[in-house]
């Protein structure tokens, strides 16, 4: 008798970030939003500023380019709006859950490499290689020697994610290459500039909508069920507060001590845009 598979946290936190996005703020991406041109800064206009994200990535690709590889595809939502406006695009994702949401909405418009970038294998080359908030998970040498043998001649690559500055003090918000160990890196490659916009400024204040969406929405459920459970299943209750005594008190400082916000986000990251070059 075939016993029961197990689902793996972090299957069930993309799962669940994707239900709490649907739902919640009415969108299925899973990226920051662009908070641009006076928006207001409120949970009802996540989906219209994350839309203004993926707006500001279509209008920096850069002239002539018609095949693109979107690394970190998410559950497909960019890659559809970069097919509807005309490109050619695959994607790459390591995540068997996230591959097969970005298979139901884009079918056979676009091939899914169900691996991690480092281990891509294929002939195929891309006038573009587009990193939306997954170059943070990839060693950087190795993004670009893997996104060099993936571009046409004269390719570009383009990416939009948050780097770590060099300040004092422990960041609550973890994730993102150093920034200065960005721009060494890049000197060991044939690669340019040709843009590097910082929209720190326009993507911090998602931090606020989801630091918001915690405090008034998710701590009080938490209450209200810890203590249900106290008072109906005290024993159970203790032993479970025991056990996990020390991670809870982590996650709670983390995501319910007033620090994981937008104030944060502007001391200790950098969210940039940035164009590279294959030099001749």
């Amino acid at each position: 008798m075939g016993g029961i598979q197990k689902v793996a946290s972090k299957e069930a936190a993309l799962d669940t970030g994707i239900l709490i996005g649907k739902y919640f703020f009415k969108s299925e991406y899973l990226h920051y939003g662009y908070w641009a041109d006076g928006m207001e800064v409120k949970i009802d206009n996540i989906a219209a500023a994350q839309e203004k994200y993926s707006d500001l990535i279509v209008s920096h690709i850069p002239e002539g380019t018609k095949s693109i590889l979107d690394v970190g595809c998410g559950v497909g939502k960019l890659a559809e709006k970069l097919i509807d406006v005309g490109y050619q695009v695959h994607c790459v994702s390591p995540s068997t859950h996230l591959s097969n949401h970005a298979r139901r909405l884009l079918g056979d418009r676009s091939h899914i490499f169900e691996c991690r970038f480092e281990d891509i294998d294929t002939t195929k080359t891309y006038d573009l290689v587009l990193f939306s908030e997954s170059f943070q998970y990839i060693r950087m040498d190795r993004s670009f020697e893997n996104a060099i043998k993936l571009l046409n001649p004269q390719g570009h690559i383009l990416i939009c994610d948050y780097f770590t500055k060099q300040t004092e003090g422990k960041s609550p918000i973890g994730g993102g290459h150093g920034l200065n160990d960005f721009y060494q890196t890049l000197k060991n490659f044939p690669i340019e500039i040709g843009e590097d916009i910082d929209i720190t400024k326009e993507t911090a204040p998602t931090l606020d909508i989801w630091d918001e969406f915690l405090n008034q929405i998710v701590a009080p459920i938490w209450e209200i069920w810890g203590d249900y459970f106290k008072s109906n299943f005290p024993r159970v209750s203790w032993v479970f507060a025991w056990k996990f005594k020390k991670k809870l008190s982590k996650k709670r400082q983390k995501y319910l001590g007033k620090k994981y916000n937008g104030k944060s986000f502007l001391l200790f990251k950098s969210y940039r845009l940035i164009a590279l070059n294959i030099k001749d």
